[in-house]
């Protein structure tokens, strides 16, 4: 249950607490990717977490909330009445925003929403990496401001001209429905309802942005078609 290797200059070591075997090893995947960030341990429960606490030195906690053995609040209150001061980034479907409010007492200093791309993990790990590094005393209150504001999300940047958010949310969803095999513009265009021609806008939007990868698809008579999947 616990990986990772040696810990160069002043990485942030990261406890990734997953009990899928698969999202664990993906979410341990974006993490490494992300400069001065690393994989240190691993744990499928609650109980792991702690173990795994024992023996390895943390910074950061990326928690999932529901664990077999008991919810990842519940592991996050016992770790820190143990005296453990790891900073938590808690990874949950749920939207309670009462469990929200519970979990600011406890460290947790992000929630990231499932299912998540790597490019929103990266955002929340190197707004968490800015907010680590401000030290010493603050010279006013802008000060303070300016180091709390580096843990929130920017405002959603604004769409290109011509482009909806009610339709980009529907074909988003059309992709991430499509899984591994990919979505082409004609089809995302058949499951939301709009021109192929504007599906393709609204797909290479997400190329853009980092949201979804775009890669042939040969086996078609002439050029091969472009296919998108989720990043």
């Amino acid at each position: 249950m616990s990986g990772g290797g040696t810990v160069p200059g002043d990485d942030v070591r990261v406890l990734v607490v997953e009990d899928d075997p698969v999202a664990a090893d993906a979410h341990a995947l974006y993490v490494d990717r992300v400069p001065g960030f690393v994989t240190v341990a691993r744990a499928q429960t609650a109980a792991g977490a702690r173990r795994a606490l024992e023996r390895t030195a943390v910074d950061l906690i990326l928690l999932d909330l529901h664990l077999p053995d008991g919810h990842g609040l519940a592991l996050a209150r016992s770790l820190r009445a143990a005296g453990h001061r790891a900073d938590v980034i808690a990874v949950t479907s749920a939207r309670d925003l009462t469990v929200v409010r519970e979990g600011v007492s406890l460290g947790v200093v992000q929630y990231v929403l499932k299912p998540f791309t790597f490019a929103t993990l990266r955002d929340r790990l190197l707004r968490y990496a800015e907010y680590r590094t401000s030290s010493g005393e603050a010279a006013g209150q802008d000060e303070v401001d300016r180091a709390l504001a580096n843990l929130r999300s920017p405002a959603p940047a604004k769409l290109p001209k011509g482009l909806s958010a009610p339709t980009l949310e529907r074909v988003t969803q059309a992709v991430r429905d499509a899984g591994a095999d990919g979505v082409s513009a004609a089809a995302a265009a058949e499951a939301v309802g709009i021109s192929r021609i504007t599906a393709r806008r609204y797909l290479e939007h997400l190329v853009e942005s980092g949201r979804a990868v775009r890669s042939p698809q040969y086996g078609h008579v002439g050029r091969p078609e472009l296919v998108y999947t989720w990043a």
